[in-house]
């Protein structure tokens, strides 16, 4: 019901070029350049001025946008009380987020919704945090596990409800018989000097573990870029490198060991839950947030 143009102009906002907007949105450049055009059109304004390789928004494109974050929350929130009106609980709960939340969380969660509420349909798709706001945003997915990061929005980011879901350890994962495999554990910065296993690009882990290793007083070199934890691990049980490998998990069956990580600040990663604000409210979203907090709560307990 809301104009999906005034998602487009929002991204604009952030990215600042038709280019980066285009990548963003997976659209081409002349696909947004034609829908901001007729948004300013119908508006009957004038959005966006030429500013070098750039565009600055106008005056009253801040004030679209502005009204536009309150009309989308206004519309979450009425979606959500049409909802309770509903005496049993059905409908498809879509939840996306990366791949070791999903696996440790979102399964049970979703196992759980699946007996308490037999007319819920979950669906699940895994993407890096970045793609996840995205989906929110296209209203593809109503609920997010994700990791802050420097692609991420920020916590205050108006269009969203954040809340921190679990904390999560991170440990050194090194092959059997490697001189850091010590059961009482290690110092990151003893690990400066080995090879690293981790991929660049559109990958979480990255910046977690070049932020972790920075504390430590040291930048990592990466030699092999590898995304999947399964052939992390199987990498690493090879004697190739070394990564962090986050506590939620499991081993793969390889000759390697979880080493834990001593000193301050230890290596961790905040998972987070993220919807579309106004939308926590839904029956569907607070039961799959429920799930979610019951799953995180339990895997706490257990270690």
């Amino acid at each position: 019901m809301i104009d999906h143009r005034l998602n487009v102009l929002r991204t604009l906002a952030e990215h600042g070029t038709v280019t980066a907007t285009a990548a963003a949105l997976h659209l081409t450049p002349s696909a947004v350049s034609q829908q901001l055009r007729l948004l300013a059109r119908d508006l009957e304004v004038e959005l966006l001025r030429p500013e070098g390789r750039r565009v600055r928004l106008t005056p009253a494109a801040h004030i679209v946008l502005r009204h536009a974050d309150t009309l989308r929350e206004q519309w979450e929130a009425a979606q959500a009380e049409l909802a309770r009106h509903s005496a049993v609980l059905r409908g498809t709960l879509r939840l996306c987020g990366v791949s070791s939340a999903l696996a440790a969380l979102a399964a049970p969660a979703v196992a759980r919704l699946r007996r308490t509420h037999p007319s819920v349909e979950p669906l699940i798709v895994e993407e890096e945090s970045a793609e996840c706001y995205r989906l929110l945003l296209a209203d593809e997915a109503d609920v997010a596990l994700v990791l802050p990061g420097p692609d991420a929005p920020p916590f205050t980011d108006a269009r969203f409800e954040q809340a921190s879901l679990m904390t999560d350890r991170q440990d050194l994962l090194v092959a059997e018989g490697h001189r850091l495999a010590r059961p009482e554990g290690v110092g990151l910065a003893e690990a400066a000097d080995q090879a690293w296993i981790v991929k660049k690009r559109n990958n979480d882990t990255y910046p977690l573990m070049t932020a972790a290793c920075a504390a430590a007083g040291f930048t990592p070199r990466v030699v092999h870029q590898v995304k999947e934890w399964y052939a992390v691990s199987a990498l690493v049980a090879e004697g190739l490198g070394v990564c962090l490998m986050p506590r939620i998990v499991p081993l793969p069956p390889h000759a390697v060991t979880r080493v834990p990580l001593l000193g301050e600040p230890a290596p961790v990663r905040q998972l987070l839950t993220a919807v579309r604000r106004g939308s926590a409210a839904h029956p569907l979203v607070e039961a799959g947030l429920d799930a979610l907090r019951n799953a995180a709560s339990a895997h706490t307990a257990g270690g």
